[in-house]
C-alpha cells in the first residue's frame, strides 16, 4: 500500500512529537494514511525481541519511518521485511547511536554510559535531561522541551533502561544496505544528540539514496518544523511513486 505510512517514535518521549507531522501530511494528500505506531513496552534489549513485536503489529506492505530509535527500527525493520515493505524514511536517526570505531560520528560512549546510569539512578530526571538535548539547537529550547515532556507516556525505569540498551548495541548499517526500497534520511545541522556529520558519513555508505541535512535544526525537528518536514518527504513520496 504505497498510500500508507507507518510512523515510530523514539526513545522515552512517546507518539505525540510526531502527531503534528502526520497531520501535516495528511493535509498535504487526503489519500495518504499516516498512522504512529507506539513502540513495544519491553523489559528486554534483545533487539529481536523487538522486531517480532513490531513485525506483529505494524500493518505490512506500507512505508516504514521513524525518529531517532524508531528511524533505526524502521530501518531493521524495512530490511526483515524486504519487497513487503514500500520504503523507508528516517527522521534524525544515526545508523548507531553510540560511536564506535567503525562509526565515529555519534555519541562518546563515555557519555552515554553517564545517561545510562542516570536512567537507572532517576529515570525521570533523565527524561528531562533528554528532552532538553532533544530541543538544543531549536528556536524556543525550553519551550519545545515542555512540549515533548507534556506528552511523554509514564513508562517503567525498566521499559526505559531496556529502550537505552538496545540503543547503545543498535547498529542499523548492514539493514540499510541490505534493504533495496526508496530510502530518504533526514539529519538535523543543530542535532545535541546526533552529531550532523553523520549525514556525511551515510551518504558515504549509501551513495544511492536520498540524505537532507537541515542546517538551523536541532534533534526535535519534526516537532518544531512539521509543515517543512512534511514538505520534504511528500516530495520524495511523489518522486517515488513518478519513478
Amino acid at each position: 500500500m504505497r498510500d500508507r505510512l507507518i510512523l515510530l517514535p523514539g526513545w522515552g518521549l512517546g507518539i505525540s512529537p510526531l502527531q503534528p507531522l502526520g497531520a501535516a501530511l495528511q493535509g498535504l494528500d487526503e489519500h495518504m494514511r499516516v498512522e504512529i505506531e507506539p513502540l513495544p513496552e519491553l523489559d528486554s534489549s534483545n533487539l529481536e525481541h523487538w522486531l517480532d513485536e513490531l513485525d506483529a503489529s505494524v500493518p505490512q506492505d506500507a512505508w516504514l519511518g521513524g525518529w531517532s530509535l524508531g528511524g533505526m527500527l524502521a530501518s531493521e525493520l524495512a530490511a526483515r521485511r524486504g519487497d513487503r515493505c514500500c520504503g523507508l524514511l528516517t527522521l534524525a536517526s544515526n545508523p548507531s547511536f553510540v560511536s564506535h570505531d567503525q562509526w565515529p560520528n555519534a555519541m562518546p560512549g563515555e557519555t552515554f554510559d553517564a545517561f545510562l546510569a542516570g536512567c537507572a539512578a532517576d529515570p525521570r530526571m533523565t527524561l528531562k535531561r533528554f528532552s532538553l538535548l532533544c530541543a538544543q539547537g531549536a528556536e524556543d529550547p525550553r519551550g519545545l522541551s515542555r512540549l515533548l515532556l507534556a506528552g511523554a507516556p509514564h513508562s517503567t525505569a525498566a521499559v526505559l533502561l531496556s529502550g537505552l540498551e538496545l540503543l547503545a548495541q543498535m547498529d542499523t548499517r548492514q539493514a540499510l544496505q541490505t534493504f533495496r526500497g526508496p530510502q530518504l534520511h533526514l539529519f538535523a545541522g543543530l542535532d545535541g544528540l546526533v552529531p550532523a556529520e553523520a549525514a556525511e558519513a551515510l551518504l558515504a555508505l549509501l551513495p544511492d539514496v536520498e540524505i537532507g541535512l537541515i542546517e538551523q535544526a536541532g534533534h526535535a525537528f519534526l516537532l518544531e518544523n512539521p509543515h517543512g518536514v512534511a514538505g520534504a518527504i511528500q516530495a520524495f513520496l511523489h518522486e517515488c511513486g513518478d519513478d
